[in-house]
């Protein structure tokens, strides 16, 4: 079974890493036009940044083992131990790419750089040791004392709760983009510079969650249909939701399945599809609702919805688990909700100090946003020098 393993690993790990083709152009499409080149390139160079970050450092604090052995050591059950950290550093990967969304259109490109090698390799994989691998002890002492230890399968809290929640921390701390909030309180629309690139991102983004979900499983023999019919019937439902509630918006639609799918992957192994069904639609409504709210009313300039549809969604999934996944709801059993607050709270409390701590010293040191004059320019033109049109669009 190891060679199968090991395909079944890689397909996982390449469908993952296509999502981030999908944060890719969900960003393009979501920003200025001045700004698409920069979406673009910040992707790309921060999953390259992140995978040096993950395999030298991250893997290590997470599950304790690294990859400079001598000998035959590397080649062990055919590289299995090789292949996890490739899937797994397309997990890690997400966090930069969750906060690129909402940093967009104002952020230095080389202190996003540093941020994203100090959280893949020091912040997120803390924590994610901490679930995943039973580091400190934390998920031992939740089972023996209320009887199920925190659950999170395919990552709701341990990625994108995570990732949304130092978002909101570098959003803040990074500050609205000029001319978007007036002093006489009004609020200047920035409308998405392209609707299909941006629905094509979503898109991606929905293909590759059925290998970021299902193949969390990590083997073959523990692969579960119960996972596939319940993320698609997350996305099915934050689809629906977010629709209504949007009046049939185009951003709102096509940001309600990712709404959905964030806050079903903590449970999708143990929850039934109605409850999935229902997670689904509660994230999309939630996605819809607070996202204006966050922009209108607290005047957070938070470009992608990154906190609303990754922080909120993805605690909401945490906590749904301890609720769906009990057996009186259709759920297999052996969660426990008092788990699941403990292990979500906790998840907050790390993302937020380690992004205050990040970009915080960041901003005090270095910057971390672009001059005013080259936010106007745009960041296309003031970092890479080129425009995504050949007429040098400045809207």
């Amino acid at each position: 079974m190891q060679n199968t393993d090991l395909l079944f690993l890689l397909l996982g790990a390449v469908l993952v890493l296509a999502m981030h083709a999908g944060f890719a152009f969900l960003e393009l499409g979501t920003v200025r036009h001045k700004n698409q080149v920069n979406a673009l390139s910040k992707i790309l160079t921060d999953f390259a940044l992140s995978a040096i970050a993950y395999f030298f450092v991250g893997y290590y604090i997470a599950y304790g083992q690294h990859f400079f052995h001598m000998g035959t050591t590397l080649a062990a059950d055919h590289g299995y131990n090789l292949m996890r950290c490739f899937f797994l550093l397309t997990f890690a990967a997400a966090i930069p790419a969750i906060i690129s969304g909402g940093i967009a259109e104002r952020a230095k490109m080389r202190s996003q750089a540093i941020a994203t090698l100090l959280l893949v390799a020091l912040i997120y994989p803390f924590f994610e040791g901490i679930v995943w691998n039973g580091n400190f002890g934390l998920q031992k002492w939740l089972e023996t004392t209320f009887g199920a230890n925190f659950h999170d399968f395919a990552g709701s809290i341990v990625v994108h709760a995570m990732g949304g929640w130092i978002a909101l921390v570098a959003v803040i701390l990074l500050g609205a983009r000029h001319g978007r909030y007036k002093k006489d309180g009004r609020v200047s629309a920035h409308p998405p510079s392209s609707i299909p690139f941006l629905a094509l991102g979503s898109w991606i983004l929905i293909v590759g969650w059925f290998g970021f979900n299902v193949m969390s499983a990590q083997r073959l023999d523990a692969i579960s249909g119960l996972v596939a019919i319940n993320s698609l019937m997350a996305m099915v439902g934050g689809t629906i939701a977010a629709n209504f509630m949007g009046k049939n918006d185009p951003g709102f639609l096509h940001n309600g399945p990712l709404a959905g799918l964030v806050a079903i992957c903590a449970g999708s192994d143990v929850v039934h599809p109605v409850g999935a069904l229902i997670i689904g639609a509660v994230a999309g409504m939630i996605f819809v609702k607070l996202f204006t709210y966050t922009q209108n009313k607290l005047k957070v300039d938070d470009v992608l919805g990154v906190w609303p549809l990754h922080g909120i969604c993805g605690t909401l999934g945490g906590l749904a688990v301890g609720l769906f996944g009990q057996k009186w709801l259709g759920g297999l059993g052996g969660v426990s909700m008092i788990s699941q607050i403990i292990g979500t709270l906790l998840a907050i409390g790390i993302a937020l100090a380690g992004g205050f701590l990040v970009y915080g010293t960041l901003k005090a040191t270095m910057g971390i946003r672009l001059s005013q004059e080259d936010e106007f320019r745009g960041a296309d033109l003031s970092i890479h020098k080129i425009s995504a049109n050949s007429e040098d669009a400045m809207f």
